[in-house]
């Protein structure tokens, strides 16, 4: 599995790391349009869904991975809305897990959320049809990576 990042304004950059023999593709989408600019200032919202697009477009039988905070402030709709954009574009598997707070200079957690509602995630993901949706609050983006495609 590669972490990567979404390659902005460095045309088809990615394509360096598909010559790589991966069995996973990640790209993480962090968090919800509305808070975009907030959480990544460097990035944009529908640059990495169009990176991951591209990727799933030119090895469609590689998987493609996807992660998101949560806590930030964002509602239940936004993440739906979310994981649609990123099941619309064919990502495989999706992870969700709880923001933490690393310095004082980082954003503020808005919200814990309970065990209950990364469940209720994990339905509504499996749902609209990822192969795998990993959710909870300890989840991080390559959390139990090794069962993600088993």
């Amino acid at each position: 599995e590669a972490l990567t990042p979404d390659f902005l304004r460095k045309g088809k950059s990615y394509e360096k790391v598909l010559e790589a023999d991966l069995d996973v593709f990640n790209h993480n989408i962090e968090t919800v349009p509305s808070l975009y600019l907030k959480v990544r200032p460097g990035s944009r919202y529908f640059a990495s869904i169009d990176l991951l697009k591209s990727v799933k477009e030119k090895k469609p039988n590689l998987f493609t991975k996807s992660g998101i905070m949560l806590g930030l402030g964002e509602t239940k709709n936004e993440i739906i809305e979310t994981l649609t954009d990123l099941r619309n574009v064919n990502v495989d598997i999706v992870t969700l897990g709880q923001y933490l707070q690393p310095t004082k200079n980082h954003l503020e957690v808005k919200e814990f959320i309970s065990p209950e509602q990364f469940k209720e995630y994990e339905i509504i993901g499996k749902n609209l049809g990822f192969r795998h949706v990993e959710s909870g609050p300890l989840v991080r983006s390559s959390y139990k990576a090794h069962k993600h495609i088993a």
